[in-house]
């Protein structure tokens, strides 16, 4: 009986507009997990209108700001600090927005941004926003199951010199999204 109650409790539902409501916690991965929540979540809806700013997480507090340059060229001077950053969204999760990529040209290596206990995400199409995002940098060895996972979501991972995937990111308490 409490087994039934509970997979009812955790069920995810159509909303009747498109979308699903789920009756677990937004960024409860245990609970949307149970749920077997794969869904975008609410916080998936389209981008901010053009003009606005779209705020997921935290409200930002003001962390120092970093030139993307500056923290592409020394990652390991932030590593574990707490910075803001400022720059064009590259790409995002195209299944849930769970990450998205920062970049300061079309071209070269960008910062993955992901959010803190998985507890927000951003717009399915946030790629061409400007991004004002604070976390704490993390300079990352990505094995070759994380890089095919973030290919299916139409991530590209690059490869170091070593041959090895390393990867420059960002935990993100708080994002400001602008069209």
């Amino acid at each position: 009986m409490t087994t039934l109650l509970l997979a009812l409790l955790l069920t995810c539902t159509p909303d009747g507009k498109g979308g699903m409501t789920c009756n677990h916690k937004p960024g409860d991965a245990a609970a949307a997990k149970e749920a077997d929540c794969n869904h975008p979540p609410a916080a998936a809806a389209p981008a901010a209108a053009a003009g606005t700013t779209l705020v997921r997480g935290e409200k930002l507090k003001g962390a120092p700001v970093v030139e993307m340059g500056k923290l592409l060229a020394s990652p390991s001077e932030f590593e574990g600090k707490t910075i803001a950053v400022e720059a064009k969204v590259r790409q995002a999760c195209e299944k849930k927005g769970c990450w998205m990529e920062l970049a300061g040209a079309d071209k070269g290596p960008g910062v993955r941004v992901t959010f803190k206990d998985y507890g927000f995400f951003v717009p399915l199409d946030s790629a061409g926003s400007t991004a004002k995002v604070e976390g704490v940098v993390k300079v990352a060895m990505l094995d070759e199951a994380k890089v095919k996972h973030y290919q299916s979501e139409g991530a590209s991972v690059p490869k170091g010199k070593d041959g090895k995937y390393r990867e420059v990111q960002l935990v993100a308490v708080g994002v400001e999204l602008r069209k």
